[in-house]
């Protein structure tokens, strides 16, 4: 290994004493399976596998804790007992190269499809239009809320009967827990809408219940993450601001980390505090030292990866990456780093084990990845 690139190999502790072998982690993205329904294929088992075969921590893409949450057919299902199964198939898998594997657990909100959803009925935290499907949601009432909160415990036992190492709240990327935060999508006049303040309750109740689950169901370390955005381009929206509250009382809630969602590593805040650092050093100056935050966005390369560690966070995920190239971390540990691949080719497909569904993603949105044939794409964000 190049000496230069050992900090990126170094073991992380976290506090309840459990330790990923090194500083490198698995984005949680959806993978978009080749067949739909709810079981997962060997196809899924396979993907994670590799993709989790060097990194330190590995983070699956969204499972939904309850069926009025799922975003598109074949989504991993953590919404009842039965999908115990499959699931602990896949922790297997992700853990057999030594990977610490993470569950990452969400609901769409008003994301979720009509034709998905049970009942055609799309939900979320105000009856506010969805910009991109043109979907109303029902606003949730009292009680249904009080039941996708206890959903999200469940979650969180079942990720442990499976044997997962810990599970990521996803409270980012437009789905429910970040409907409830925007203040866009929450025009709630009720205990769950507001201010800044009163928009997290929900938030922070789902916290709350995890780690209580957890508390009572792991008979070993189990790690509880949350993953956020930090601004919305809307307006109303999610301000710098209203982010540095909410992590600010995250970062008191005994969580193992916070995973901030970016498509760049070094962006600077929209709007909401007057401060011309990037957004990950003013979140790492607020939070850092209460708990670790991993970083991520647009770091394509070791060295790139190590001038993000060197900034402070002390985990650094890779997306896009570990698609291209799922043996980059072995490369940067056998001082091959010269040899990570950085663009697709069209004959890729098989050879990565990328779902064709997938695929069709990646041609129709050519920015996300480099391609070696010329006019296919270019260097684009990486999750």
């Amino acid at each position: 290994m190049n000496p230069k690139y050992r900090p990126l190999m170094e073991p992380f502790r976290f506090k309840e004493g459990m330790e990923a072998r090194n500083r490198i982690v698995l984005a949680p993205m959806t993978i978009a399976p080749s067949l739909p329904g709810e079981a997962l294929s060997g196809h899924e088992i396979a993907y994670y596998e590799s993709r989790s075969s060097g990194v330190g921590l590995a983070i699956t893409g969204s499972a939904f804790v309850a069926p009025s949450g799922k975003v598109f057919e074949g989504e991993l299902a953590v919404d009842r007992d039965e999908a115990v199964p499959d699931l602990k198939r896949l922790a297997q898998a992700m853990k057999r190269g030594g990977a610490k594997a993470i569950l990452q657990i969400f609901h769409g909100g008003r994301i979720c499809p009509p034709g998905v959803v049970p009942g055609g009925e799309v939900v979320g935290a105000s009856a506010v239009k969805d910009d991109v499907s043109g979907t109303v949601p029902r606003a949730l009432e009292e009680e249904e809320i009080a039941e996708l909160i206890r959903a999200f415990g469940a979650a969180a036992r079942r990720a442990i009967e499976a044997g997962f190492d810990g599970v990521e709240i996803h409270g980012a990327n437009r789905f429910l827990i970040q409907q409830f935060f925007s203040p866009y999508t929450n025009r709630r006049g009720d205990r769950w809408g507001g201010d800044a303040q009163r928009r997290m309750a929900f938030p922070l109740a789902v916290v709350d219940e995890v780690l209580a689950a957890v508390s009572e169901h792991a008979k070993r370390p189990f790690l509880v993450g949350y993953r956020f955005s930090p601004e919305e381009e809307s307006t109303p929206g999610i301000t710098m601001r209203d982010t540095l509250e909410l992590v600010d009382t995250l970062a008191d809630k005994n969580l193992d980390y916070l995973h901030i969602s970016l498509m760049d590593f070094y962006a600077r805040p929209r709007r909401g505090v007057e401060d011309e650092r990037s957004r990950m050093d003013i979140i790492l100056e607020l939070v850092g030292k209460r708990v670790p935050v991993i970083g991520i966005g647009s770091l394509r390369t070791p060295d790139d990866a190590l001038g993000a560690l060197r900034s402070g966070a002390p985990l650094i995920a890779l997306g896009r990456e570990l698609i291209i190239d799922p043996d980059w971390v072995e490369k940067v540990e056998q001082g091959k780093e010269s040899e990570i691949r950085t663009e697709l080719t069209l004959g890729d497909r098989e050879k990565l084990g990328i779902s064709e569904l997938l695929w069709r993603q990646i041609l129709a949105k050519p920015g996300w990845f480099p391609f070696a044939e010329a006019g296919l794409g270019d260097a684009g964000d990486s999750v």
